[in-house]
């Protein structure tokens, strides 16, 4: 008996010694492009610290006009704690459905760079990438994404008592065969995306094309996937905003 308790009192002392922080990292599905390449969407799913609840949220971006569809995103949660997140996929893809068919979204995705989440010894502020070669052929032209972090106030005003815990926003430079450009800058932080932590290049994406190592240009309907770090109830909660970067 006194060595059951012993064994107790030791699981309690480890578990007590674990970081009482542990926030919500959310996945990412794509569900890609419309068919004539104006239009983008993508899921983001997990379970929500605090409640436990499986949540998916859908969004639809106009890539012309850079900005979301007009009644998006869509979100769904599953209140109780044994909902599973494959439920919550299933609920927002059919509050989805109308729109990506009205807009023929279906097109299939292809991953030009990623920082996956267990890549070690990676920058997580950029991404380099090339034209996919002709078959077993390395990659050619040369493409690099860079993230740089705004510090100077432009995250809403709450954020300010959370002192140097938070940054504001993050702007995005490609740079094309040596040739560099800015290609986004937050000039705001909604009120959506909390007060941001952080910031990580996650990946680049465009629509796929069997035929894209012979394009010239990579960059139309390109769009750059940024992870967010924002304050939640046990720790930073990881969501996704997608860019649109291309030409």
């Amino acid at each position: 008996m006194i060595f059951n308790i012993c064994k107790l009192t030791a699981v309690l002392l480890m578990l007590l010694a674990l970081p009482a922080s542990a926030g919500d990292r959310a996945g990412i599905g794509f569900i890609g492009y419309s068919n004539t390449g104006s239009y983008f969407a993508y899921e983001e799913f997990g379970i929500q610290d605090g409640s436990g609840f499986a949540y998916a949220n859908l969004y639809v971006l106009d890539l012309n006009t850079k900005s979301r569809v007009e009644g998006t995103p869509f979100r769904q949660v599953i209140e109780n704690e044994t909902g599973s997140i494959a439920s919550a996929v299933a609920g927002v893809r059919a509050k989805a459905k109308p729109i990506l068919d009205k807009l023929d979204i279906g097109e299939p995705v292809d991953i030009a760079a990623l920082n996956a989440d267990g890549a070690l010894n990676t920058d997580m502020r950029k991404l380099r990438f090339g034209r996919p070669g002709d078959g077993m052929a390395d990659p050619d032209q040369d493409y690099e994404l860079v993230l740089s972090t705004i510090e100077d106030g432009i995250a809403p005003p709450k954020c300010a008592a959370l002192g140097e815990e938070y940054v504001s926003g993050f702007a995005l430079t490609l740079t094309v065969n040596g040739k560099a450009r800015e290609v986004y800058r937050d000039t705001a932080v909604p009120e959506s995306r909390g007060c941001p932590r952080g910031y990580r290049l996650y990946a680049v994406v465009r629509q796929y094309d069997g035929l894209v190592s012979f394009a010239p240009d990579m960059t139309p309907g390109m769009v750059a996937i940024v992870s967010v770090y924002s304050m939640g109830f046990e720790g930073p909660d990881r969501r996704f905003i997608a860019v649109p970067i291309g030409s």
